[in-house]
């Protein structure tokens, strides 16, 4: 084990090496081999830095998503993919989303689901201490702070679970997803006859809603059509 950390540490540094050095495909081929063993959020990082230098803007937003999966308060990878998607050809937008699911889910990927756990676990605990002192406490101010806080803790536990059940499904369901190719045409059905209906650029992120074959059918923004599995990557 000791060994392998090594090892993947010494590649590490000569694929930032590379990275200095101007090298970025030979940097970006080190850094996936270090994915390999050791998914850290760092490595995925570098990985989109060298990617988009290379002009790979659909790998480099890829590897900054899952970065940013595993890391979501990274600063410096949510700026680099903002950046990175202000080069995305498409402007497609979702109007039909209500504003307080979007808060919701702003919310919810603010941290992960790791994080989300914690909190949850330490809320429930604090819950129950609350409660303990409320069913012993004999004075009337103790009893009413002590209760009302516990509620609280309730509810923020709750949340807290509900956003990690949440990461869990998105991560494990892995629904989300980011176009390969230059210029992909979204189909009205699972065939290369069916009537185009709109048009997707390399780097766009997606939500695959189901899969038949060697197709699926994607949404994004308030579009819904089916395009080749081979013409996007999962995050």
């Amino acid at each position: 084990m000791l060994t392998l950390f090594i090892i993947l540490s010494t590649l590490f540094a000569d694929a930032n090496q590379q990275y200095a050095d101007g090298n970025y495909a030979e940097a970006a081929s080190m850094y996936e081999q270090v994915l390999q063993e050791n998914p850290a959020a760092e490595v995925y990082y570098n990985l989109g830095n060298a990617r988009f230098k290379q002009g790979e803007l659909a790998q480099a937003i890829l590897a900054y998503e899952r970065c940013l999966r595993i890391n979501p308060r990274m600063k410096d990878a949510r700026h680099n993919l903002e950046f990175a998607e202000s080069r995305i050809k498409d402007n497609i937008r979702d109007t039909n989303t209500f504003f307080l699911r979007k808060w919701y889910l702003a919310i919810r990927n603010s941290l992960s689901e790791g994080s989300w756990a914690w909190i949850s676990v330490v809320c429930f605990v604090l819950f129950l201490a609350g409660m303990l002192l409320f069913a012993l406490s004999r004075i009337v101010a103790v009893r009413k702070a002590a209760f009302y806080l516990s509620l609280v803790l309730l509810v923020v536990s709750a949340l807290s679970l509900m956003h990690t059940l949440g990461l869990h499904h998105r991560d494990t369901a892995r629904e989300e997803a980011i176009i390969t190719q230059g210029i992909v045409n979204a189909k009205s059905s699972p065939d290369r006859s069916g009537t185009d209906l709109f048009t997707v650029h390399e780097g766009t992120k997606v939500t695959i809603k189901e899969t038949l074959g060697e197709w699926c059918r994607i949404h994004v923004g308030n579009y819904d059509g089916w395009i080749r599995l081979s013409n996007a990557e999962r995050i």
